[in-house]
């Protein structure tokens, strides 16, 4: 029996494992906060190098490839190319068609967003809040607002390019709807030739992108207002605040960063323009260049006249511009005094 029991001993001493020494180096490391944070990035970065390897080659490497190229004069249809320098973008300061092009785009960066995003909290706030005061409800909107809310967002279940082909026919001054409304009402003097007039052309544009964006704020800002507690009109109303009031001191204090979401995303789809100019003009900007706009300068340059170097460099002046644009609002849109509920 004494024999057996030192046999099971010494087989048991001899699979117990090492003992752990926690003077040394590297179990000094392992059992430090540092080792445990390592470990968890570690398994962090596991997940994400495969997503940023994808976005480097498929979106940062192509803005490389685009600065790269505005460097030469390729024409897009050979791979022969010279290297010019910044002959190119000296060109630019020269181009009055250029220039007019980004006047354009700074234009619709100035008119667009003011008028879409006011038509857009108007209607949200009449959806919303405007309404009459009706029986057990603190603040409601006009009649039949879940309606109103379908048909502002109808156009964005169209494609653009559906929405552009329609409103070219409402502007076609023969047979097209406008003109034919005019006419029906006895307006024969207001009839216009709208797409083919440089002094109305532009507008028409802005009529475009306002009527087939509006619905998508309205929508936007309705959620947001839906989200401020009843409790703050209900106080405002108390004190006697009007509707005015309650918008300006209330409402869009409270909506400032989805506003300011709005405007920077309405701020970039005015800098580029390019479906609806493309679609709905004369020759794709005119008349006489009064609706060109950057976007569709550099299609014309690239696929047109076969100056594909000298289209990249149009590319990357607009995207100093966007981002140019971002960063402004961006920081005019930061404020210290946020307001939580």
């Amino acid at each position: 029996m004494a024999s057996d029991s030192r046999t099971v001993a010494e087989a048991t001493k001899e699979a117990a494992p090492p003992p752990v020494r926690t003077g040394g180096k590297g179990r000094g490391f392992q059992t430090s906060p540092h080792y445990r944070t390592f470990v968890k990035y570690r398994f962090i970065a596991g997940f994400l190098a495969v997503p940023l390897v994808l976005y480097g080659i498929l979106v940062v490497s192509p803005f490389f490839q685009t600065f790269y190229y505005s460097l030469t004069d390729w024409t897009g249809l050979s791979s022969d190319f010279a290297f010019v320098g910044l002959d190119n973008f000296e060109r630019l300061l020269d181009d009055d068609i250029f220039l007019e092009s980004l006047w354009h785009n700074v234009l619709l960066l100035l008119v667009l967003p003011v008028i879409t995003l006011g038509l857009g909290l108007f209607f949200a706030f009449m959806l919303n809040v405007g309404g009459r005061h009706r029986r057990g409800e603190t603040v409601a909107g006009v009649r039949g607002s879940h309606f109103y809310k379908i048909v502002y967002f109808f156009p964005q279940a169209l494609s653009i390019a559906i929405v552009v082909v329609l409103w070219k026919y409402i502007f076609n001054p023969q047979g097209g709807l406008l003109n034919g409304m005019l006419s029906a009402v006895g307006l024969e003097s207001w009839q216009q030739s709208w797409l083919g007039d440089p002094r109305l052309a532009f507008w028409c544009v802005v009529v475009v992108m306002v009527w087939s964006n509006v619905g998508f704020y309205v929508v936007l800002f309705s959620a947001a207002m839906g989200s401020i507690p009843k409790d703050i009109y209900e106080a405002a109303l108390l004190d006697g605040a009007s509707r005015v009031t309650t918008f300006f001191r209330v409402t869009l204090p409270l909506m400032r960063d989805t506003v300011q979401t709005g405007w920077v995303y309405m701020g970039i789809m005015a800098l580029d323009a390019f479906a609806v100019v493309h679609i709905l003009t004369v020759n794709q900007g005119g008349p006489a260049y009064s609706t060109i706009v950057a976007p569709v300068y550099l299609y014309n340059k690239a696929f047109q006249d076969g100056q594909a170097g000298y289209a990249t460099a149009v590319a990357v002046a607009l995207l100093i511009v966007t981002m140019a644009f971002s960063v402004v609002a961006m920081a005019f849109g930061r404020r210290k005094d946020r307001i939580e509920f």
